[in-house]
């Protein structure tokens, strides 16, 4: 399982990004919350299409799980229809990325 978490830094510490498509960086973990791979958005700036990029780029790194804080409509769409779930959590990316862990490990 890997998680790409919305940051407004490069950190496990940096805070979840209030906009998802339009982070400065994601930051993806393993399912034992270890930090992998910083990935500096490419679609933080610019026209619109964000959300789109941002879930192909996500779907192409095999990730699972999205975290943000708030996601768009279009984002959503594509996430799912991608097979990607989504949460909306606010606080440190690592925090995150613990309480999805014992989330994702009750439902299974």
């Amino acid at each position: 399982m890997k998680i790409a978490v919305a940051a407004i830094g490069k950190e496990e510490t940096s805070e979840v990004s209030p906009r998802s498509g339009r982070a400065k960086f994601y930051l993806i973990f393993n399912e034992k919350g270890d930090l992998l791979e910083v990935i500096s958005n490419p679609f933080s700036r610019g026209g619109g299409g964000a959300g789109f990029g941002v879930a192909k780029m996500l779907a192409d790194k095999d990730v699972d799980i999205v975290v943000g804080r708030q996601v768009g409509e279009h984002m959503d769409e594509i996430l799912k229809s991608r097979g990607l779930k989504y949460y909306e959590m606010i606080g440190p990316a690592k925090d995150a990325v613990t309480r999805i862990i014992v989330q994702e490990g009750r439902d299974s």
